[in-house]
């Protein structure tokens, strides 16, 4: 017996598996996930300097070429260019393909910021000169005149109109377009289909077209007039596949766990819907109301055919013509006046303004995200669990009743 399992216990040790123990170090320094070592960094700079000055060359000596937008893009070219050879005298093909992807990547970015910001900036310096003027936020242009300095006039006629005009068209897109979403995503079938497709087919509409259309539905058909309610109905036009198309793709990211365990508890649909599908996607529900709004409160065209042009104040949308800001805007800079100029980019700086203040307001009527506390609701929350732990508590320390005292 004793033979036996010395025979057995070489081969037992041979069928263990050992982890061999290294010490070699890695190569090189250890570099951190979001960090770029010096040589790339290098690389990235010398490759800016370089197409700079190139750029510099053709432009001033070697090429006749000229303007600041031609020398912009013959340096963006020679810097990819030349990044890609100064990382390729280190590296191989896949890796010199990945920064450049990362470069092209980052400088669209740039690009979409840098043209925001140039945007904003511009429109506020140029509008400078109205809106240091008080006046221009309490007067309407009733007693202003072309000629007229900056010192008399105002847009709050405008102002006004704008916000009754959006109102009246989110009062009638955020009902339509959410249940319209709801629809497609809970109810569903053949007709479902048809309707998405038109929602997607109205997102390409253009805006000439839908005032057009409110032109000769409601202003010859019902109203016969221009009025403030006929362009929020042109706004509407334009608002509502956008809302329909947002609201759709956030409901459908939706976990259907969520649907079924609500299901399996009993509820109907309706409840499920009020109670866990809008909840879960309020945040993405306010971010397509705000794609929306950004789309309506700008148009001009179909405002300019359905509201008219007022230098009065208005403010009964279903009676006489209503100007918007946007409509404003193309009034003040049809003008070669200079003042009338600046009133205009003024204008365009308020409803800047105006689309921002409007953005923070539904941010902060929406919440944050399915599963996000704020401050206030972490330490509610607390307060609940610990008044359910004191509950408990007092229950266990209670004696327990005897069957006699039920009794």
């Amino acid at each position: 017996m004793t033979d036996l399992l010395q025979r057995q216990a070489p081969a037992e040790q041979a069928r263990r598996t050992t982890i061999p123990v290294t010490t070699d170090q890695p190569d090189g320094p250890r570099r951190e996930v979001r960090a770029a070592p010096l040589e790339q960094r290098f690389d990235l700079v010398g490759a800016m300097v370089a197409a700079a000055a190139l750029a510099a060359l053709l432009f001033g000596w070697f090429a006749p070429l000229s303007g600041v937008v031609g020398w912009v893009v013959v340096a963006f070219l020679l810097f990819l260019g030349l990044y890609a050879l100064l990382v390729s005298l280190a590296a191989g093909r896949e890796e010199v393909v990945d920064r450049l992807t990362n470069v092209l990547f980052g400088s669209s970015g740039i690009l979409v910021f840098g043209t925001l910001v140039f945007v904003v900036v511009y429109t506020l310096a140029r509008g400078a000169q109205a809106l240091v003027h008080p006046n221009f936020f309490v007067q309407t242009m009733e007693f202003a005149g072309p000629l007229d300095a900056l010192s008399v006039g105002g847009v709050v006629h405008a102002l006004v109109g704008t916000l009754i005009q959006i109102s009246i068209a989110l009062a009638i897109t955020i009902p339509l377009g959410v249940g319209t979403a709801v629809y497609l995503n809970e109810v569903g079938g053949r007709f479902a289909r048809f309707v998405r497709t038109v929602s997607d087919a109205m997102t390409a509409l253009p805006s000439i077209v839908a005032g057009l259309f409110v032109y000769a539905a409601v202003i010859q058909g019902v109203t016969h007039e221009r009025s403030g309610f006929a362009a929020s109905v042109a706004i509407t036009v334009m608002m509502l596949p956008i809302v329909i198309r947002s609201a759709d793709v956030v409901l459908r990211l939706v976990p259907g766990n969520l649907r079924e365990a609500a299901y399996a508890m009993g509820a109907p649909r309706w409840r499920t819907v009020w109670h866990v599908v809008l909840p879960t996607a309020r945040s993405g529900l306010v971010t397509a109301v705000i794609l929306g709004t950004a789309r309506g409160i700008g148009e001009t065209s179909p405002v300019l055919l359905t509201s008219g042009v007022t230098a009065t104040m208005n403010t009964n949308p279903f009676s006489g013509p209503m100007i918007s800001l946007p409509l404003q805007v193309f009034d003040f800079v049809r003008s070669p006046e200079p003042t009338m100029i600046a009133r205009g980019f003024g204008t365009a700086a308020v409803l800047l303004v105006l689309v921002l203040i409007l953005f923070v307001v539904a941010r902060a009527l929406g919440g944050r995200g399915p599963g996000e506390m704020s401050n206030r609701q972490r330490r509610r929350a607390t307060e609940l669990s610990r008044m359910d732990m004191l509950r408990i508590m007092s229950a266990l320390e209670r004696p327990p009743v005897r069957a006699e005292e039920k009794r």
